[in-house]
């Protein structure tokens, strides 16, 4: 029977953690599914992973990055339903079940993601941080207007009509976005939900916000305006920490005085580093 969902997993250099989001994968009713890992090259062997999932496929993608590594998985699969997962991503139970039941919804449908930690306790700062600020699909979808591709819902015809995931950019913010301006719907559902690890030290946050930095002025298209607008983003930075300070100290998601100071200090640590990044890029230097 031909598979009505295709689940589209891409991978570099972390089998632990695609074991990890595979086995989840198992615990799912897979009874309509095509499950594809698409490995962007990776240097470590993924032998045990492929004999410990032999119903699942794994094919290998030479162009470097986790957008070319998605086309790669829509072009190898035929199903009518697409579903994007990371490989660092451990889906519930019923994350199937529940794509299945909210797929109609709208043409897009982006889920909760769930911070969790690897490490444990007491949490460093970026775990802090990233249990606050990480991955809040919902303000994403809603008041943003785009999702992740990390907990992502489509169909094929959108897939097509929209075009691929372009490399260079943050890749899923600039596909929801070209799917909206085509006037597909994109929407918000909490039960479908899954895990993401947080963050474990300040490099590997600092790693991540420089990427998505990157990414977002790549999106401005480098004229004279844009570099002004995003200058002036860039010196709003210090300000949004004011903003935000009295969400961490509300938040149920830490546990106490130490979570939170951890969490204000890298804050603001980091809103000072994405302000000289961005006044960088505006005056066209490296970051």
């Amino acid at each position: 029977m031909m598979p009505t969902t295709a689940i589209i997993i891409p991978h570099f250099n972390d089998v632990e953690r695609l074991d990890r989001c595979l086995e989840a994968l198992k615990l799912n009713d897979l009874s309509d599914c095509e499950v594809v890992v698409v490995d962007n090259g990776s240097t470590q062997s993924l032998a045990q992973v492929i004999s410990d999932y032999s119903d699942f496929r794994f094919v290998t993608e030479p162009e470097k990055g986790a957008a070319a590594a998605r086309n790669r998985g829509v072009r190898e699969t035929s199903a009518p339903r697409l579903m994007f997962i990371d490989a660092d991503c451990v889906a519930a139970p019923d994350w199937v079940k529940v794509g299945r039941e909210v797929a109609s919804r709208a043409d897009l449908v982006g889920g909760r993601v769930e911070v969790f930690d690897e490490t444990p306790p007491p949490r460093s700062g970026a775990e802090a941080f990233e249990a606050v600020f990480a991955f809040d699909f919902r303000h994403y979808i809603e008041v943003q207007g785009f999702s992740g591709t990390g907990n992502l819902i489509t169909r094929r015809d959108v897939f097509e009509d929209v075009g691929p995931f372009r490399v260079g950019v943050s890749e899923d913010r600039d596909w929801s976005f070209r799917a909206t301006a085509k006037g597909y719907r994109l929407v918000y559902e909490d039960k479908l939900k899954v895990g993401h690890p947080s963050r474990q030290d300040w490099p590997e946050l600092r790693r991540k916000w420089r990427r998505i930095t990157q990414e977002m002025f790549g999106q401005t298209g480098g004229g004279a305006v844009a570099r002004i607008k995003w200058a002036c983003k860039g010196m709003a930075m210090p300000v949004s920490i004011l903003a935000h300070v009295p969400k961490v100290l509300m938040t149920q998601k830490l546990s106490g005085p130490q979570d939170r100071w951890r969490a204000i200090f890298t804050l603001i640590r980091l809103r000072f580093l994405r302000m000289a990044w961005m006044l960088r890029q505006a005056v066209g230097m490296e970051i």
